[in-house]
């Protein structure tokens, strides 16, 4: 009986210094600041994973559409032209010089449609694209299913906000920095090397702040890093890819065709309507 009576008051004072610590407010915070940085790393994942997006469908979407803009832009200002020529009103000239300009080559264009302009003007893809014949597509670097996966495991492993000094922030700055950038090019091979870099590198061990002070400001500059990455998130939203690629996340290459066909439909009307301008001039 004796040795009962001891075993409980045994439990009953682990049990209570359980609920102490749980109680503590130290511990509270604890939970708080683990809670708060698990949260910001998933919502930086969603952030970066929707920025190679947006930054994969804008390059896509130039390859793509960019010859049919520049080719509207041109039979703009072709029929601005040809209507000033016409009538010669003052208004008419105006619009036409600036239809004209707006169709100027600005500097690095070659840069933003990459194969689809050359030193003679519109690349043999680009005229193809023009005329609905076949074309190669463009070069896909949207990351696989597999490439997502590994980004999403390497960024909850190796993220600098887990490190517990300045030396081990750099080392994850720069790994991290790796691991982004084989994203941004869809390297799933790349990927699974940093993987094992990764799991063969040092385990840092679990953060465990001791004072409440640090706990406090450790919180405040989650919650200031969270607006910050809330301010980015909003600006690719807001932006034209952005919008363009809500509108059908599971298919934008579907979204691109059906923008094409529009153009080049534009492009028809453009086309009929500048052949008429010139025939009733003649």
């Amino acid at each position: 009986m004796g040795g009962s009576t001891a075993g409980d008051a045994s439990a009953g004072g682990a049990g209570e210094a359980g609920d102490e610590e749980r109680t503590r407010p130290e511990a509270r915070l604890e939970r708080a600041v683990r809670a708060a940085e698990q949260a910001l790393i998933e919502f930086e994942i969603a952030v970066e994973t929707f920025r190679v997006e947006v930054e994969n469908f804008s390059r896509l979407h130039h390859q793509k559409l960019g010859p049919m803009y520049s080719r509207l832009d041109e039979l703009d200002a072709q029929i601005a032209e040809a209507r000033a020529a016409s009538t010669g009103d003052p208004e008419d000239v105006r619009k036409a010089q600036e239809a004209r300009a707006r169709v100027m080559p600005m500097p690095g264009i070659e840069e933003l449609f990459h194969d689809w302009l050359d030193s003679d003007g519109l690349s043999p893809e680009a005229a193809a694209m023009l005329t609905e014949q076949p074309v190669r597509p463009p070069q896909r670097v949207r990351p696989s299913d597999e490439a997502r996966k590994l980004y999403r495991e390497l960024v909850r492993k190796a993220h600098p906000d887990l490190a517990q000094d300045d030396t081990e922030r750099a080392r994850r700055d720069e790994f991290i920095s790796r691991v982004n950038a084989a994203y941004g090019r869809g390297d799933e091979p790349l990927l699974r090397e940093l993987s094992e870099e990764w799991a063969a590198g040092p385990v840092a061990e679990e953060w465990r702040p001791s004072r409440s002070e640090e706990l406090y400001a450790r919180l405040e500059w989650l919650a200031q890093r969270k607006e910050l990455l809330a301010l980015v998130a909003r600006d690719l939203e807001e932006s034209a890819i952005g919008a363009m690629l809500k509108i059908a996340p599971d298919d934008p290459d579907r979204l691109l065709e059906e923008i094409a066909e529009q153009l080049l439909a534009q492009v028809s009307e453009r086309e009929a309507e500048l052949a008429g301008l010139l025939g009733s001039g003649a």
